[in-house]
């Protein structure tokens, strides 16, 4: 069996993963599923920008952090539903600490109606390798998961995001993944008019962001959180890999 460092968790609510490793949730209490609408769907524009790609056109979302697959289970069932006939979606996941299999089944029981799609994902999880894996999740939906630190990770992807979900664990508990140099690295593999978005609205993550070429808007935050951030990479910015 593959060994990888796994995150250590803490349950409570039954279904409510705490990682003990970095001293938080990994979504918000009061509902992980409608915080991703909110943060990531709606702060990335989708789906209404799914509704203008043509057939055979590509869309690929970027994600920091797979955490328990709920980010991904959420855009594949939109993504299912909204998307135009013969669009592609790649979903390209960075992960350190892998959840196990049932542990990830375990925290998206929470919701019932995601249980095709949490079934899905469990069943390729249990093939994970340290190596990057790219599974079909259905003719027109592929997820690739690449394993280890997102420092190292992400700048040795070959490839180029429409839209970003930047969601490691609190700035303050984890700041190697919102630090400047990874924060440049994403916006290399941002394409031009590409976005991100993420829960947190932390003053020197929008400076690296800022920094690192992005324009970024505060919007209004989930469940009385005050604010986050949204953004997008200028058109004159070029990534370095298209």
């Amino acid at each position: 069996m593959t060994r990888f460092d796994r995150d250590r968790l803490e349950w409570t609510a039954g279904t409510m993963p705490f990682s003990t490793r970095f001293g938080d949730h990994f979504y918000a209490r009061a509902d992980g599923r409608a915080e991703c609408r909110h943060v990531f769907l709606a702060g990335n524009g989708l789906p209404e920008r799914w509704r203008h790609l043509g057939p055979g056109e590509r869309f690929v979302i970027a994600e920091l952090g797979f955490g328990t697959g709920l980010n991904v289970a959420e855009t594949w069932r939109q993504w299912r539903e909204t998307a135009p006939e013969g669009a592609h979606l790649k979903i390209v996941s960075f992960e350190a600490h892998p959840m196990e299999t049932q542990e990830m089944a375990r925290a998206l029981a929470a919701w019932p109606d995601l249980a095709a799609e949490a079934s899905a994902l469990a069943a390729r999880w249990a093939t994970l390798s340290p190596l990057p894996r790219v599974w079909d999740l259905d003719a027109h939906t592929a997820l690739e998961v690449r394993v280890g630190m997102a420092e190292e990770t992400v700048p040795v992807w070959e490839g180029a995001a429409d839209a970003w979900y930047l969601d490691g664990f609190a700035p303050s508990r984890n700041p190697q993944m919102w630090s400047a140099e990874l924060m440049r690295a994403v916006a290399v593999r941002t394409r031009p008019q590409g976005t991100f978005a993420t829960y947190t609205a932390a003053g020197w993550v929008r400076r690296n962001l800022i920094a690192a070429g992005f324009e970024v808007d505060r919007r209004p935050g989930f469940a009385g959180k005050r604010e986050m951030m949204a953004g997008r990479l200028p058109a004159t910015c070029l990534p370095a890999n298209s």
